[in-house]
C-alpha cells in the first residue's frame, strides 16, 4: 500500500485548505484513515483519524475547524481545514492502518502546511 499526500501549501490566517490522500493497494472500508502533523523537532501527533466505521476522532486544536472525510470508492482520504491559523503550520501525514490480521500500517510522504500571519 502506498499513500500519496497532496493539497499543501502556503496560505494566510483564517484562509481554508483541503488535503487529500489516495491509497495505492488494496483497502478495505475498515481500514482506518486519518491525518497526523509533526512540528520541527516534534513527534508526530494525531490531527483527526477514523477509529471505526465513520466515527472520528479529532485532536482539541482541529475540532470545529478541521473537518476528515473518507472516499472508500476512490481509497481516500480528505481534511478539510478552515480558519487556518499560524500554529497549524507543520508538515501533514496521511496514515492508514488495518487490526485485522494481516495487520498493516503505512505513512503517506507528508505535505507541507504553512499558515502565516
Amino acid at each position: 500500500v502506498q499513500l500519496q499526500a497532496s493539497g499543501g501549501g502556503s496560505v494566510q490566517t483564517g484562509q481554508s485548505l483541503t488535503l487529500s490522500c489516495v491509497a495505492s493497494g488494496t483497502i478495505h472500508s475498515t481500514d482506518l484513515m486519518g491525518w497526523y502533523r509533526q512540528y520541527p523537532g516534534k513527534q508526530r501527533e494525531l490531527v483527526a483519524a477514523f477509529i471505526s466505521g465513520n466515527i472520528a476522532n479529532y485532536a482539541n486544536s482541529a475540532k470545529g475547524r478541521f473537518t476528515i472525510s473518507r472516499d472508500n470508492a476512490k481509497n481516500a482520504v480528505h481534511l478539510q481545514m478552515t480558519n487556518l491559523k499560524p500554529e497549524d503550520t507543520a508538515v501533514y501525514y496521511c496514515h492508514v492502518f488495518r487490526r485485522s490480521t494481516p495487520s498493516f500500517d503505512y505513512w503517506g510522504q507528508g505535505t507541507l502546511v504553512t499558515v502565516s500571519s
